[in-house]
C-alpha cells in the first residue's frame, strides 16, 4: 500500500519525470498482479486476463506524459482501461458466435500465409472441378480439420453419405492429376 501511494505520488507530482521505462517497470512492478486479477475475475481466463493487461501497460506506455501529469489515481486509471478493454473483448463478435454451420463458397479463406497462396494457384482450381457436395466434404474434412461425424452433422447428410462423397472426390482428384493412374 505504501508503495503504491508512492508510486501515485511519484507519477502525480509534475516536478518528477519519470522516464518511459522507468514508468512502465513501476507500473508492472505495483500493479501487475492486482490487474491481472481484476480482468480474471470478469474473464474467467487467466492468459486472456493476462493479454489485457499486458495491451492496458502498452496503453500506459502510450500515455506516459499523461499519467505523470495526472492529478489523479493512476491505479484507478489503469483499472478503468482494464475495464474497458475486457468489455471491448467480450462484445466482439467472435465471443458470441456460435457456429452452428458454416458455408465454404470460397476455400481459400480456411487457410492463412502461404497455405493460401499455395491454395489459391494449386488446390482452388481443382476443387472447382468438383460438384458442390463433394468440394464442400473435402473442405470440411481436409481444410477445416472436421471428422466425418462433424461433417456430416454441418452438412446434414448420413456419415456414409460424406465418406461415398469423400471417395467419390478424392478418386476425381486423383484422375485429374494424375490420369495415368486410373
Amino acid at each position: 500500500m505504501k508503495r503504491t501511494r508512492m508510486l501515485q505520488n511519484t507519477l502525480a507530482t509534475p516536478r518528477t519525470v519519470m522516464s518511459r521505462p522507468d514508468l512502465l517497470c513501476a507500473i508492472v512492478r505495483e500493479h501487475r498482479d492486482s490487474l491481472v486479477s481484476y480482468a480474471e475475475k470478469m474473464l474467467g481466463d487467466h492468459g486472456l486476463a493476462e493479454d489485457i493487461v499486458q495491451e492496458t501497460i502498452i496503453r500506459a506506455w502510450r500515455n506516459s506524459e499523461r499519467l505523470q501529469g495526472m492529478d489523479g489515481s493512476v491505479r484507478g486509471w489503469l483499472f478503468t482501461v482494464t475495464r474497458h478493454l475486457v468489455i471491448d473483448w467480450v462484445r466482439k463478435p467472435h465471443v458470441r458466435r456460435e457456429v452452428v454451420g458454416v458455408t465454404y463458397n470460397d476455400p481459400v479463406s480456411a487457410t492463412e500465409g502461404t497455405e493460401a497462396v499455395h491454395d489459391a494457384l494449386v488446390v482452388r482450381p481443382l476443387l472447382r472441378r468438383l460438384s458442390p457436395e463433394h468440394r464442400a466434404v473435402l473442405v470440411h474434412i481436409y481444410l477445416c480439420d472436421r471428422s466425418i461425424q462433424e461433417t456430416a452433422g454441418i452438412l446434414g447428410v448420413p456419415a456414409g453419405t460424406v465418406k461415398s462423397r469423400q471417395h467419390n472426390a478424392l478418386r476425381k482428384l486423383r484422375n485429374v492429376v494424375r490420369p495415368e493412374a486410373a
